[in-house]
């Protein structure tokens, strides 16, 4: 399985990428994280893109590419993977494109959640992250044992700026019109899987299933 995740910030992605992870045994490569690993190690590139990271600027196309090229050769995305959170670009979709096929291999598919702009608010400004290992909770879908403490590592749980309302609908702005393009980019090549991404988990995760039994994925 080689598949992309698109959807707008609280469609879901990470959620229905992470179970697809342990369902399918595909590696699940998330933007966000390749990133902070890519500063914290100060490896070559993470050197070249720590400057943006550190400034709030969008990491240039060539450098996301480059950084997803080196994450894509490490062993365990052989056999498959499940992208979150890349390409956000036309450029960055022709740069995967292009990594694919010096590999010798294709996507299977792009699934892309729509959820209506309150919705991604909602679920967005009840998530909370630990300040020491980073893991996510959410207050309605999985609310920590303990109140403000993680439940992986005890340490404070808080609401990060870009989660609280505001931010939340200048990024979802921010994504719409980007993405825009990046949808038509893969409806054209037959690629583009919609899933309505409204309503419980289980029946979100149900829907994905269900669009990856489709002949080729």
């Amino acid at each position: 399985m080689r598949v992309v995740f698109l959807g707008p910030p609280g469609a879901g992605k990470g959620t229905q990428a992470k179970f697809l992870e342990g369902r399918f045994g595909a590696c699940l490569v998330s933007t966000g994280e390749i990133l902070r690993k890519a500063v914290r190690e100060e490896t070559p590139l993470g050197k070249r893109a720590a400057g943006y990271v550190r400034k709030g600027e969008l990491v240039p196309d060539d450098l996301m590419v480059e950084l997803m090229a080196e994450r894509l050769r490490q062993k365990d995305c052989q056999k498959g993977f499940i992208l979150d959170g890349f390409p956000r670009t036309i450029a960055q979709a022709d740069g995967l494109d292009t990594v694919l096929r010096d590999a010798g291999w294709a996507l299977d598919g792009v699934l892309s959640l729509q959820v209506p702009c309150a919705l991604s608010i909602q679920r967005l400004a009840e998530r909370r992250t630990c300040r020491n290992c980073g893991s996510l909770f959410h207050l309605a879908f999985n609310p920590p044992k303990q109140g403000g403490v993680c439940d992986r590592c005890g340490g404070e749980l808080y609401q990060r700026e870009d989660d609280r309302e505001d931010t939340i609908a200048a990024r979802i702005q921010v994504h719409e019109v980007q993405t825009a393009p990046l949808l038509d980019y893969y409806r054209e090549k037959g690629l583009l899987i919609e899933i309505d991404g409204v309503g419980r988990l289980e029946e979100v995760r149900a829907r994905v299933l269900q669009a990856l039994e489709g002949p080729g994925v």
